[in-house]
């Protein structure tokens, strides 16, 4: 692996003409709001979810405190290519996306609705929504079986985990399991699942198979993004008013290190390969540190607001 520099490749707009990407309805050009990514094909396309479309035939307001009553507008999921560095595709989703997941087998893509309270069911192949399923009060994080049978799903206005069967799109529930449910990562081999419960500032542990809770771990004020180490032996954990990084030791639970980032850390990820962990935060700032049994500062690169 050659060295890393760490300096910016390449802002891709969030520009598009929807007119020219299957919605003829929509003239003239589009700007999207970009929230989360997720990847397929070995990294070849990223899937981009956009709070919120701006544009001719998008009047109404995105917000955080919403219900579908109030009928806010529907936005896009973006497909990039990440060697041409573009978008090629806008698919329809609904109100204020935010969490994106992709299943193992690369067949379909998950989006949380946090507005319309419900999750879409993209199909790779033909780059159109094919379901939608009402999961209730603010849909967020994601997490997807191994054998790309289930799909769970953090509903953060309750205190419920939903399980969706990705065949019959039917639901089963672990309800009353913590406060604030926000994030999800599996384990390697689909045998426990991992939450973040940012109204009680805990991570927890979980086996999959009965939904019932091993432990919870306290990592510091409003966990939410959460990122599993390839091998499954470490958790990184945002806590976005810490404002720090936690790490956790997976297999007992032991929280190892935390460490300070800059104000409101909200996105995070880990490369195996380098053992770097990145950490975005709301302000436009990514962070890099150092994992090696424990989390150091190794780099950081200032962004521009926007």
């Amino acid at each position: 692996m050659g060295l890393i520099s760490f300096k910016l490749v390449k802002t891709i707009p969030d520009t598009v003409y929807l007119a020219k990407m299957g919605y003829p309805k929509y003239k003239g050009r589009h700007r999207g709001s970009p929230v989360e990514a997720a990847f397929s094909h070995q990294g070849r396309y990223a899937w981009i979810s956009n709070y919120k479309t701006f544009g001719h035939g998008f009047p109404r307001a995105a917000r955080d405190k919403c219900n579908p009553n109030q009928r806010l507008d529907n936005s896009f999921v973006y497909k990039v290519d990440t060697q041409s560095l573009s978008i090629t595709h806008a698919i329809m989703v609904g109100a204020v996306p935010k969490y994106v997941a992709v299943t193992p087998d690369q067949k379909y893509v998950l989006v949380t609705n946090w507005c319309s309270w419900d999750v879409s069911i993209i199909d790779v192949n033909t780059h159109r929504e094919i379901k939608r399923v009402p999961v209730g009060r603010y849909p967020r994080g994601i997490a997807i079986s191994p054998d790309s049978s289930y799909a769970y799903i953090a509903v953060m206005g309750t205190y419920h985990i939903a399980r969706l069967d990705l065949k019959t799109y039917k639901l089963r529930w672990w309800r009353h399991i913590g406060r604030l449910p926000r994030h999800l990562n599996i384990s390697p081999g689909g045998r426990y699942l991992y939450a973040s419960f940012s109204g009680e500032q805990r991570v927890a542990k979980i086996d999959i198979n009965s939904g019932k809770v091993i432990k919870k771990v306290r990592t510091g004020r409003a966990p939410r993004s959460m990122i599993i180490s390839k091998d499954g032996r470490f958790l990184y954990v945002v806590n976005y008013f810490g404002p720090s990084v936690t790490q956790i030791r997976t297999a007992d639970m032991k929280v190892l290190h935390t460490h300070k980032t800059r104000p409101r850390p909200i996105g995070i990820t880990y490369d195996d390969q380098t053992h770097h962990v990145w950490v975005a935060s709301y302000r436009g700032s990514l962070e890099v540190f150092k994992s090696n049994e424990k989390i150091a500062p190794s780099k950081r690169r200032k962004r521009r607001k926007r």
